[in-house]
Protein backbone atom coordinates (compact mmCIF):
# COMPACT_ATOMS: atom_id res chain seq x y z
CA UNK A 1 0.00 0.00 0.00
CA UNK A 2 1.30 3.37 -1.22
CA UNK A 3 1.16 6.30 0.97
CA UNK A 4 3.00 8.97 -0.50
CA UNK A 5 4.64 9.43 -3.79
CA UNK A 6 6.87 12.48 -3.91
CA UNK A 7 7.85 14.63 -7.47
CA UNK A 8 9.53 17.84 -9.01
CA UNK A 9 12.65 17.19 -8.34
CA UNK A 10 15.51 17.78 -10.05
CA UNK A 11 18.83 19.44 -11.26
CA UNK A 12 18.82 23.29 -10.96
CA UNK A 13 21.34 25.70 -10.89
CA UNK A 14 22.43 27.46 -7.44
CA UNK A 15 19.96 30.22 -7.17
CA UNK A 16 17.38 28.58 -9.28
CA UNK A 17 13.58 27.57 -8.19
CA UNK A 18 11.80 24.09 -7.85
CA UNK A 19 8.54 22.62 -6.73
CA UNK A 20 7.98 19.61 -4.92
CA UNK A 21 4.47 18.07 -4.89
CA UNK A 22 3.47 14.93 -2.73
CA UNK A 23 0.37 12.85 -3.50
CA UNK A 24 -0.90 11.21 -0.16
CA UNK A 25 -3.52 8.21 0.14
CA UNK A 26 -4.57 5.68 2.69
CA UNK A 27 -5.44 7.68 5.84
CA UNK A 28 -7.53 11.09 6.39
CA UNK A 29 -4.55 13.33 5.06
CA UNK A 30 -6.53 16.69 6.12
CA UNK A 31 -6.60 15.41 9.43
CA UNK A 32 -2.59 15.27 9.98
CA UNK A 33 0.35 17.94 10.15
CA UNK A 34 2.69 17.02 7.38
CA UNK A 35 6.16 17.80 6.34
CA UNK A 36 9.01 17.81 4.12
CA UNK A 37 11.73 16.08 5.24
CA UNK A 38 15.75 15.02 3.45
CA UNK A 39 18.14 13.20 3.58
CA UNK A 40 21.72 12.81 1.98
CA UNK A 41 23.66 9.56 1.95
CA UNK A 42 25.04 8.81 5.51
CA UNK A 43 23.10 11.44 7.30
CA UNK A 44 19.96 11.35 9.20
CA UNK A 45 16.49 12.45 7.90
CA UNK A 46 15.82 15.92 8.07
CA UNK A 47 12.46 17.61 8.90
CA UNK A 48 12.51 20.66 7.17
CA UNK A 49 9.23 22.39 6.32
CA UNK A 50 5.82 21.21 8.45
CA UNK A 51 2.37 22.23 8.06
CA UNK A 52 -0.92 22.09 10.38
CA UNK A 53 -3.77 20.02 9.03
CA UNK A 54 -5.36 23.18 8.49
CA UNK A 55 -2.89 24.88 7.06
CA UNK A 56 -2.64 27.88 9.16
CA UNK A 57 0.15 27.00 11.20
CA UNK A 58 3.65 26.36 9.34
CA UNK A 59 7.23 25.62 10.45
CA UNK A 60 10.45 25.61 9.09
CA UNK A 61 13.90 24.37 9.95
CA UNK A 62 16.67 27.25 10.03
CA UNK A 63 18.44 27.21 6.74
CA UNK A 64 15.64 27.17 4.94
CA UNK A 65 13.80 29.83 6.50
CA UNK A 66 12.97 32.68 3.80
CA UNK A 67 13.85 30.02 0.68
CA UNK A 68 11.12 27.78 1.02
CA UNK A 69 7.07 27.59 1.20
CA UNK A 70 5.20 24.98 2.28
CA UNK A 71 1.38 24.49 1.45
CA UNK A 72 -1.31 22.03 0.94
CA UNK A 73 -4.64 20.51 -0.67
CA UNK A 74 -6.68 19.03 1.47
CA UNK A 75 -9.18 18.37 -1.47
CA UNK A 76 -6.55 16.58 -3.50
CA UNK A 77 -4.69 15.30 -1.07
CA UNK A 78 -1.19 16.90 -1.85
CA UNK A 79 1.65 18.57 -0.01
CA UNK A 80 3.89 21.05 -1.74
CA UNK A 81 7.25 22.40 -1.39
CA UNK A 82 8.11 25.59 -2.90
CA UNK A 83 12.07 25.88 -2.95
CA UNK A 84 13.63 28.85 -4.02
CA UNK A 85 17.06 30.27 -4.02
CA UNK A 86 18.56 27.14 -3.84
CA UNK A 87 21.94 26.10 -2.59
CA UNK A 88 24.56 23.40 -3.15
CA UNK A 89 23.17 22.42 0.61
CA UNK A 90 19.54 22.02 -0.15
CA UNK A 91 20.71 18.86 -2.05
CA UNK A 92 19.10 15.38 -0.82
CA UNK A 93 16.33 13.27 -1.24
CA UNK A 94 13.18 15.00 -0.24
CA UNK A 95 10.71 13.07 0.97
CA UNK A 96 6.93 13.88 2.74
CA UNK A 97 5.17 12.34 5.68
CA UNK A 98 3.07 12.91 8.56
CA UNK A 99 4.89 14.32 11.20
CA UNK A 100 3.80 12.15 14.34
CA UNK A 101 3.48 8.90 13.64
CA UNK A 102 5.03 8.80 10.22
CA UNK A 103 3.98 6.30 7.85
CA UNK A 104 6.05 3.77 4.95
CA UNK A 105 8.23 6.09 3.67
CA UNK A 106 7.78 6.70 -0.37
CA UNK A 107 10.16 6.76 -2.97
CA UNK A 108 11.44 10.11 -2.70
CA UNK A 109 11.97 12.63 -5.46
CA UNK A 110 16.06 13.81 -5.76
CA UNK A 111 16.85 17.43 -5.57
CA UNK A 112 20.57 18.21 -7.36
CA UNK A 113 21.68 21.90 -6.89
CA UNK A 114 24.85 22.23 -8.56
CA UNK A 115 26.45 24.61 -11.40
Amino acid sequence: QVHFVESGGGLVQPGGSLKLSCGASGFFFSGYSVGWYRQTPGTERELVATISHTANMRNYVDSVKGRFTISRDNAKNTVYLQMESLKPEDTAVYYCNRVVAPLTWGQGTQVTVSS
